[in-house]
């Protein structure tokens, strides 16, 4: 019993327009681009066979994204198919390293990286690891203990569980900073806050310089590098220990740079 697809059956050119090849086609370029993987590649030779040709109007070219990690995306990639665990040396955001044993359900790319999405048989739950600080990454024999939920189902869980620690932090910027910090920081422009000096209806204070708030998370280092790289065309207003911890960051720098000066 059942149904099935005879061998010859070939997909109606009427059932899809050009627009829906043309959407299919750019994001299966942008998979293929960000990843390499050969059955992605395969599917956008298939779908680029039948499908007539069409001016595309969006390009998606996420090569970039491979630089340095195409070895480990692939291998866990394979780990994944094979439903093998996989093992690997983690340095976390406290400067910790431990070997991690876990089951690999997914490899995603958010926050500006490639993360693995992966069960834990110590934690017992679903962990993320940021494929930047793995090392010494290993395929095992040993098959998955457990049948694993689609990674989106498990990732909209734990998303919604976030344990990790934000800061809120203030910020009066130079207008030329103001589209850095959207971009790398996601800053908000703000434009009520009774706690700031006074300004106008585009968040612009009375010199000409721009309130924003920004969210981040407290025991990561990007968004410190990040602010310290803007130089004198940022201010953290609040808190106080950020401002700190900046004020540290630079003496250092300059304390390592001016003893570079003397002795030369």
């Amino acid at each position: 019993g059942g149904y099935e697809i005879a061998e010859r059956f070939r997909l109606d050119h009427q059932f899809a327009t050009s627009d829906d090849y043309a959407c299919i086609l750019t994001a299966l370029q942008g998979l293929v681009s960000a990843t390499g993987e050969q059955k992605a590649r395969h599917t956008l030779e298939k779908i680029a066979s039948v499908s007539r040709p069409a001016d595309s109007r969006l390009l998606l070219d996420f090569s970039v994204l491979r630089e340095g990690d195409t070895a480990t995306l692939q291998a866990l990639q394979s780990a994944i198919a094979e439903k093998r665990t996989v093992s690997f040396t983690y340095t976390n955001n406290d400067n910790e390293t431990r070997t991690h044993s876990v089951e690999p359900v997914a490899v995603l790319y958010r926050w500006y990286a490639w993360y693995l999405l992966a069960y834990s048989r110590v934690k017992g739950d679903y962990r993320t690891y940021k494929l930047v600080r793995m090392s010494s990454l290993k395929i095992t024999d040993t098959p998955f203990t457990k049948e694993h939920e689609p990674a989106a189902f498990i990732l909209e869980k734990n998303d919604g569980t976030d344990s990790r620690k934000y800061l809120n932090v203030l910020v009066k910027c130079s207008p030329a900073a103001v589209s850095r910090i959207k971009e790398y920081l996601n800053g908000t422009i703000l434009h009520e806050n009774p706690e700031v000096p006074p300004k106008n209806s585009t968040g612009e204070a009375d010199d000409g310089s721009v309130l924003m708030e920004l969210a981040v998370v407290e025991n990561e280092q990007l968004w410190l590098g990040t602010l310290l790289s803007l130089g004198d065309n940022v201010e953290v207003l609040a808190p106080e220990k950020v401002r700190r911890q900046l004020l540290s960051a630079a003496e250092k720098i300059v304390s390592l740079y001016s003893q570079t000066f003397q002795q030369s």
